[in-house]
C-alpha cells in the first residue's frame, strides 16, 4: 500500500482536482484506491459524487475514535473508496489536541487496511493544521501540485521546510515523491520560465506529465463526477490518465 499526501500550503492550486482525478484514473487502471478527504470544506467528497451534507459518518468519526474506517468509507461511482469529509471535521482539530498520539490517528486507522489498497491518496487542507499533520504522518510521500507562476515558488519553499521538519521529527518515511505542474497555460512565457526553473532545481522529482488549464476539468465537480470520467477525451482528463500511469511506474522504483 502506497500512501501519498497531496499537499500545498497555498490554496487554489488544483490540489483537490488532482486528488480526485488521480484516484479515478488509478481506479480506471485497475488499482485498488482509497481517497481520504482531510479538508473540512469537503470538496473532494462532493467532487467524488458524495453529498457531504447527508453523511451519517465521516472521516471525523474515524479520527476521533467514534467509528472504524470500515464504517466510514463509501464506494464512489468512479470505482474508488472514499473517507468523506464535511464541516464536522473542523471540530476534530480541537478535540484531537487532547488525544494521545494525536498526529498519528490517521496512520493508525489506515494500518489495519494495508492489504486492501494499492494506493491511498490524502487530500490535505491548504494550511499546516493538525489535519495536514495527520496526513503527512500517515504518508510515505508527498505529491505537490503547483501552478507555474511567480508566487508558487515562494510557497513551495515553505512546504519543503514543513516536509523536512515532519521527516526529522515524526515520520522518517516521508519524502517528496514529485511536483506536478497543473493549470498550465502554454501561451504564457512566465509559465515556461517557472517550469524550467522547477526542472532545474528539482530534477527528476518533477513529473513529466503537465496538466493544462482545462474547462472540462473545472466543470466536472459541479456534476459530482471526476474530470477523467466526465469527459475522457478532454486534454485535462488525458493528462491525469497519463499522470496515473507515471505514478504506477514511479512506485515500482520506490
Amino acid at each position: 500500500m502506497h500512501i501519498f499526501a497531496i499537499a500545498n500550503q497555498k490554496g487554489g492550486v488544483g490540489k483537490t482536482t488532482t486528488t480526485v482525478n488521480l484516484a479515478a484514473a488509478l481506479a480506471a487502471k485497475g488499482q485498488r484506491t482509497l481517497l481520504v478527504d482531510l479538508d473540512p470544506q469537503g470538496n473532494a467528497t462532493m467532487g467524488s459524487g458524495v453529498d457531504k451534507r447527508a453523511l451519517e459518518k465521516s472521516v471525523y468519526h474515524a479520527l476521533v475514535g467514534l467509528a472504524s474506517l470500515a464504517e466510514v468509507r463509501v464506494t464512489c461511482g468512479a470505482k474508488y473508496d472514499l473517507l468523506p469529509a464535511n464541516r464536522e471535521l473542523a471540530g476534530a482539530e480541537v478535540e484531537m489536541v487532547e488525544l494521545e498520539r494525536r498526529e498519528m490517528r490517521l496512520k493508525e486507522a489506515l494500518a489495519a487496511h494495508a492489504r486492501e489498497y494499492d494506493f491511498v491518496l490524502i487530500d490535505c487542507p491548504p494550511s499546516l493544521s493538525m489535519l495536514t499533520l495527520n496526513g503527512l504522518c500517515a504518508a510515505h510521500g508527498v505529491v505537490i501540485p503547483m501552478q507555474c507562476e511567480y508566487y508558487a515558488l515562494e510557497g513551495l519553499s515553505d512546504l519543503v521546510n514543513t516536509i523536512k521538519k515532519v521527516h526529522a521529527n515524526l515520520n522518517h518515511d516521508l519524502k517528496i515523491i514529485g511536483l506536478l505542474r497543473v493549470m498550465f497555460d502554454s501561451r504564457a512565457t512566465l509559465g515556461h520560465q517557472v517550469s524550467a526553473e522547477l526542472e532545474q532545481h528539482f530534477g527528476d522529482k518533477v513529473f513529466k506529465t503537465i496538466v493544462p488549464r482545462n474547462v472540462r476539468l473545472a466543470e466536472a465537480p459541479s456534476y459530482g463526477i471526476p474530470g477523467v470520467l466526465f469527459d475522457k477525451a478532454s486534454k485535462g482528463a488525458q493528462a491525469y490518465l497519463a499522470f496515473a500511469a507515471e505514478m504506477i511506474e514511479r512506485v515500482k522504483t520506490m
